[in-house]
């Protein structure tokens, strides 16, 4: 019972950073690219909580956000990005030799390779993957700074178990 609590608690509050990222759009400039402040959720619960409560927690947000901010399309991309991300964070966690900045950066980076190629299979136009250079720049840069802010909440966290 405390443990689907806690799994409601989360999805709140990735479901609210999805509603903050809807409202003010950090785009840089450069359409496509997002600060991710979900994937804080997503690290925290990975790290405290376990992989199989930070993927449910992850496919709920990415189902319900776009129900609620996007549409069908924001949803495919979500959902290819998200499980991308989330297999390969999980990939370097297990390996036990990268550190949270690593792993929300390496998240960031697959994040969008896994949005680009589920673009490039919609609109059926491999040119889209000439993109990537620039978003996994992006991913990697805004995956280093949920990093460090998903690193810093850590630290604060008492060490309970969910």
């Amino acid at each position: 019972m405390k443990k689907t609590a806690y799994l409601g608690l989360f999805l709140a509050l990735a479901l609210i950073c999805s509603y903050v990222e809807s409202l003010f759009p950090f785009s840089f400039g450069i359409p496509g690219i997002k600060l991710g402040l979900t994937n804080i959720v997503v690290i925290l619960m990975l790290y405290r909580m376990g992989a199989s409560s930070a993927l449910t927690v992850s496919i709920l947000r990415i189902f319900l956000s776009g129900l609620l901010f996007g549409n069908l399309f924001s949803i495919l991309y979500s959902l290819a990005g998200g499980l991308l991300s989330f297999v390969c964070m999980l990939a370097f966690k297990k390996s036990g030799k990268c550190r949270i900045i690593s792993v929300s950066a390496a998240g960031g980076a697959t994040h969008n390779l896994g949005q680009i190629l589920m673009a490039a299979a919609v609109v059926e136009n491999r040119n889209l993957l000439y993109y990537y250079p620039v978003m996994l720049l992006s991913g990697v840069v805004t995956g280093v700074l949920i990093g460090i802010a998903a690193q810093e909440i850590l630290l604060r966290l008492p060490e309970q178990q969910f």
